[in-house]
Formats: C-alpha cells, sequence, structure tokens
C-alpha cells in the first residue's frame, strides 16, 4: 500500500438532461475525518449518499465537498409575478420622492429577486433517479482525483520522512561512536567524580562512596536511549515501507523519539553530545511537522 497525505484537491463536472453540475473537493490535515458537505436545495435527496461515499474512500483529513448545478435549457419560459411586482409598487408609492432619489425604472424592478420567475419543467422520479446517478457517478471521479492527488503528495512526503529518519540514525550513531562514550574516557571520568565527592567529604563512609558511584554511572550511561531510538527509527521505517492509513502511529514515533532525544540531552555531561543531541531534536520535531500530513 502506498502512503497518502490528508492535502488534496480535485474537480469533476458533468451534465444530464437540463442540468449541469460540479463537484470540487478540497482536504487538509486533520485529526479524524472531518466532512464539510454543501449541495443545492435541489439535490437534497444525493447528500446522504454523498456522506457515505466520501467516508468509505477517506479515513482522515478535513475535506471540504461542494456541489454546484444549474439549468442550462434556454427554452424554459419567464414569467413575470404581478402579485409580488403590484405589491412592491405600492410600497414605492409610500416613498418620498426628492432631488437625488429618481423614480424606480422597470429594469431595475424586474431584477429584484422573485419578480421574475423562469418555469422549470417538471421532472419524472425516473428523470429526477437518473440524474442524481450521473451525479454521484462525477462525485466517484472527483474521489479518484482526489485520492490520486493525496497519493502523489504522499510520496513525496515519504522520500522526505526517509531522508529525515536517515539523518536522525547517523545522528544516533556518532553519539554512540564519541569519545566521550568509550570505556576509558567513562572510567576517567567517574574517577574525576568520585576524587571530587572525596575532597568534599571527610570520613565518607564507604558504602555511601559505591552507592554516589553507581549512581553517577547510571544517570550518565546512554545506552538504553541510543538503543530504543534505533528501535524507534527501524520501526518508523517499516511503518513507510508497508503504507496505508499510518499517520497516527508514525506521531506516536515522533514523540516517542522526542522523548529518548530529551532525556540523552539530559543525561549528557560532554558538550559534543549535547551538540549532537540538539541537531538530532531538531531533526525529530521537522519529521513530527511532516508526519502531521500523513493520512
Amino acid at each position: 500500500m502506498t502512503v497518502a497525505s490528508m492535502t488534496g484537491f480535485s474537480r469533476a463536472h458533468g451534465a444530464f438532461g437540463a442540468w449541469a453540475y460540479a463537484w470540487e473537493l478540497k482536504s487538509v490535515n486533520a485529526r479524524g475525518l472531518d466532512l464539510r458537505l454543501r449541495v443545492p436545495p435541489a439535490f437534497d435527496a444525493v447528500e446522504i449518499k454523498s456522506r457515505g461515499a466520501i467516508a468509505a474512500r477517506l479515513t482522515r483529513g478535513s475535506v471540504a465537498a461542494n456541489l454546484s448545478a444549474k439549468r442550462v435549457d434556454e427554452t424554459a419560459p419567464a414569467r413575470i409575478n404581478r402579485a409580488a411586482l403590484d405589491r412592491l409598487l405600492m410600497a414605492l408609492d409610500d416613498v418620498p420622492l426628492h432631488a437625488n432619489l429618481r423614480p424606480a425604472a422597470l429594469d431595475g424592478l424586474l431584477s429584484i429577486p422573485g419578480i421574475v420567475e423562469i418555469a422549470q419543467p417538471e421532472e419524472d422520479e425516473a428523470q429526477r433517479a437518473a440524474l442524481e446517478s450521473h451525479v454521484l457517478r462525477a462525485l466517484d471521479t472527483a474521489l479518484d482525483a482526489l485520492l490520486a492527488a493525496r497519493r502523489e503528495e504522499g510520496a513525496a512526503l515519504t522520500r522526505v520522512l526517509r531522508a529525515r529518519l536517515d539523518r536522525i540514525s547517523e545522528l544516533a550513531s556518532q553519539a554512540d561512536a564519541l569519545p566521550a562514550r568509550q570505556p576509558e574516557a567513562i572510567r576517567e571520568r567517574l574517577a574525576q567524580q568520585i576524587a571530587r565527592l572525596m575532597e568534599s567529604a571527610e570520613g565518607l563512609d564507604p558504602a555511601r562512596l559505591h552507592q554516589e558511584a553507581v549512581l553517577i554511572a547510571v544517570k550518565s550511561d546512554i545506552r538504553e536511549e541510543l538503543d530504543r531510538l534505533k528501535a524507534h527509527v527501524a520501526s518508523a521505517r517499516d511503518l513507510l515501507e508497508k503504507g496505508g492509513p499510518i499517520g497516527r502511529r508514525l506521531d506516536f514515533f515522533a514523540q516517542e523519539l522526542g522523548r529518548e532525544s530529551n532525556t540523552l540531552c539530559a543525561k549528557s555531561g560532554d558538550a559534543a553530545l549535547t551538540a549532537l543531541g540538539l541537531d538530532m531534536k531538531i531533526e525529530i520535531e521537522q519529521w513530527r511537522e511532516q508526519v502531521q500530513n500523513i493520512e
């Protein structure tokens, strides 16, 4: 399966009978599936089916779906709503005219909504059902295009995420290979810390000294953090390889990577290790920002 982004746009249009219609779909990232669907009043019957069709094919994203439709039958007769026009004229009689207010013109009155009506031909149930079927097929076409756009964006994001993971893994390896991580350097640093303890406290209990030495050694050991970093990187790579709707699980690994890098920096007693830890935190944060766009 491929990795898909939550960002995409598509449009599909068609015509049937006296109607021309168009679907426009737009999606951006969101924690779940947030669908905002708008259809003209004449197409209320397709709303429920449209919601089901979209929800069946998208799992995450803030999706705006808009259906526009208009009649293209130019033979439909027009008529003037005389009752509405008469009421409007009676209301205008009560409006006093002055130098800056001219009498109403016929073209201005006819432009008011409701004065001129276009007689719409009646549609039987079979025609209406066929129209709705065409509109729903156009929605499927728009969804195909939206999913293709999201997959294309997902492929680009996957390349970026893999490059970030490679960099995180490289930094972890550099941290593991630092001279300050070598056993000799650790023993020397521990000996210096113990020596300072001996100078600061006369008659220090040997048992207590041993306990302090053990605590210092444990606090300065980042082996566990490096192992977990490598394990999380490997798991994230496996997810990217499998594909599908993996955004939530990738976000979990982003949190875990961030937690381990924070601990690594907190335990660091070496300037070079601290610098690598900070570089790693930046890479992980940038990786997590990109993960937010994955479905």
